[in-house]
């Protein structure tokens, strides 16, 4: 592996165990036994290495969510885009754990995140479309689609804030992989009023498995 592909994800590693805002490029440097001068000759500072991971996690949000259209879309096809989201941002949770700071920091992150979110939302709001020739949901007017697609990526964006600030247990600081993906039952729920009879019953059973051990 390349020196810098190492700074890439030696940096991930780091920002993700310990807080972006906690992590210099001398730790960077340290935790690959290379000199600072090594990790600048790659990067000129922090912002730019946080700017390439999210140019990949950019990259493999957009694959997951390629959606197929020479055929039906189906309910594994759903359950995989569900999972696929949240396991990219368990990959990559630290940037959704500083995301205003971060953004507020790097006019190119801000940019291009502001590009990423649109492409998303549009996404998703194809996904409920591909759903509704299937007959899974019905289907919604434009404008319904755009705000379901919205409410979704609210609930994939922030639930893990949701998760380090509704619990006072300190052991809610760093979420597990299985507690972010609790967050497909909201996304799930959302789809509830809208699903058809036949698929009804899947769906309520699919969306159990990921039920949130909710505080209090």
């Amino acid at each position: 592996m390349k020196t810098r592909d190492k700074i890439l994800l030696s940096s991930l590693e780091l920002f993700n165990e310990r807080g972006e805002r906690n992590v210099t490029t001398n730790h960077i440097a340290a935790h690959l036994a290379i000199s600072p001068g090594n990790l600048y000759y790659h990067f000129r500072n922090k912002s730019d290495i946080i700017y390439e991971i999210f140019l990949e996690y950019e990259k493999l949000v957009d694959f997951y969510l390629d959606i197929p259209e020479d055929r039906s879309m189906t309910l594994e096809d759903m359950t995989f885009y569900l999972e696929s989201v949240f396991d990219g941002l368990w990959s990559y949770r630290f940037f959704h754990r500083d995301l205003e700071y971060l953004l507020d920091s790097d006019q190119r992150l801000r940019r291009d995140y502001r590009d990423f979110t649109n492409r998303c939302l549009a996404a998703i709001s194809r996904i409920f479309e591909k759903l509704a020739e299937a007959g899974i949901i019905e289907a919604q007017p434009e404008d319904l689609r755009a705000a379901m697609s919205l409410n979704v990526w609210l609930v994939i964006t922030n639930w893990m804030a949701y998760l380090k600030t509704a619990h006072a247990s300190e052991d809610s600081a760093n979420p597990t992989l299985d507690e972010l993906k609790q967050g497909i039952y909201q996304v799930l729920t959302l789809e509830i009023p809208y699903l058809m009879a036949d698929y009804r019953e899947q769906v309520m059973a699919l969306r159990e498995k990921y039920r949130p051990s909710l505080p209090g």
